[in-house]
């Protein structure tokens, strides 16, 4: 599988890869789309203060347009879309270039995408959900709750952790790495195949030694609440989270459920990487599973992540330990209980987890003090330059 397929199921953990070629991207001439405004209350001001702000706000699009705009003209993003929050809870919506390369069609207003691994940090509030009332241990060994289940070179499931799975030190092998864009596509995978994709290949790493990405962690998680609560995780996770905080646009799509609910952009992939977009608006998402299967619109990731961080999701110990983090490569990024750490420009840092799966790729989080923001693009950009845009988009929405 080529390197930019491997990324499909990854998320932020990008940090790790290597240098990508620039795509040729299909949508490069694509016009730029206006950008759309949730109710926002402006602060008083006389008539012709408030006609010249406007027309200075339409002739001066704001940084987060223009950041879109950019993806967009100089990235080859066929499409982006970014929903920002302020502390008071007030949304501002955003898209740029066309939801549809064939037919033109506008960009959906908030439109659902598929979100890859911003999926683990839902896996891992189910898990410290459990943790919380009693029915896991955070370091019992994986053997606890499946015995006998991960056994392989170097591997050994009664050396592993509960923790070392949600963060990512487990050394376990990834799965995703060795998927190619027809199986990611096309093909129904059960949990378990996924893991004896995984096991055939020797650990990374000894349990605990350092810090290594693995959707194969996230697959084992699933797996364990499965086991523990005797009912699917799909379902877990629309009681316990999705129904709970109202997330009215976020879904676990059910086995063979390859299409997209609701108004979407169509998502786009390179393979080669200077090769032309492909339309892989319909997949079979089930390689994702606990690790990367949710599809959810910007505004529902702002609020997920916003109840999270104010405690509305875990008890405070649990919280805690999700934002207990360690290094995740050079860039400033750090990885907590399936929660990420990344620096701000304008100081401070802000919290979430980020998601690739072939088609689309998002970024946010939100701060300590309220802001949120979410970013999506409609293909897992193909050199580290775009990567990094995208995230400074997200970087722009909370420091503006």
């Amino acid at each position: 599988m080529r390197a930019q397929i491997r990324q499909g199921l990854r998320s932020s953990a990008r940090q790790q890869g290597g240098r990508r070629r620039r795509a040729v991207s299909a949508a490069a001439a694509v016009a730029v789309g206006v950008m759309t405004l949730g109710a926002l209350a402006p602060p008083a001001a006389s008539a012709s203060d408030s006609a010249a702000a406007s027309a200075a706000a339409a002739a001066r699009p704001d940084a987060v347009q223009q950041a879109l705009n950019a993806l967009v003209r100089d990235d080859g993003m066929p499409a982006a879309l970014a929903s920002v929050q302020d502390r008071n809870g007030r949304t501002r919506t955003y898209t740029a270039g066309v939801g549809d390369l064939t037919t033109g069609s506008k960009v959906p207003r908030d439109g659902r995408v598929r979100i890859g691994s911003n999926t683990k940090a839902f896996t891992a509030v189910v898990v410290l959900q459990l943790v919380g009332e009693g029915k896991i241990g955070l370091d019992a060994t994986v053997d606890t709750y499946l015995p006998g289940l991960v056994r392989g070179e170097g591997i050994d499931g009664r050396r592993i952790t509960v923790r070392q799975l949600l963060q990512h030190t487990s050394g376990l092998p990834d799965y995703g790495i060795h998927l190619g864009d027809d199986e990611i596509r096309n093909r129904y995978f059960e949990p378990r195949e996924l893991l004896d994709i995984a096991l055939r290949y020797k650990a990374d790493a000894a349990p605990g030694a350092k810090w290594g990405y693995s959707n194969t962690n996230y697959v084992l998680a699933g797996l364990i609440v499965q086991k523990v609560t005797g009912r699917p995780l799909a379902e877990e996770m629309d009681r316990r989270i999705i129904k709970r905080i109202g997330l009215s646009h976020t879904y676990f799509p059910a086995p063979g459920e390859m299409t997209i609910r609701e108004p979407h952009p169509q998502g786009y992939h390179h393979n080669p990487a200077d090769g032309p977009l492909r339309d892989f608006t319909e997949l079979d998402p089930s390689a994702g599973w606990a690790a990367g299967q949710l599809i959810s619109t910007n505004s529902d990731l702002n609020s997920f992540f916003t109840a999270l961080l104010a405690g509305r999701l875990l008890p405070a110990a649990q919280l805690a330990e999700m934002r207990t983090t360690v290094p995740a490569g050079t860039s400033g990024l750090r990885y907590g209980l399936g929660l990420t750490s990344r620096p701000l420009s304008c100081g401070g840092v802000y919290w979430g987890h980020g998601g690739d799966i072939a088609g689309y790729e998002t970024r946010g989080g939100v701060t300590d003090d309220g802001r949120a923001a979410n970013v999506a693009v409609t293909t897992i950009p193909t050199n580290e330059a775009a990567a990094q845009h995208v995230k400074d988009a997200v970087d722009r929405a909370l420091c503006g």
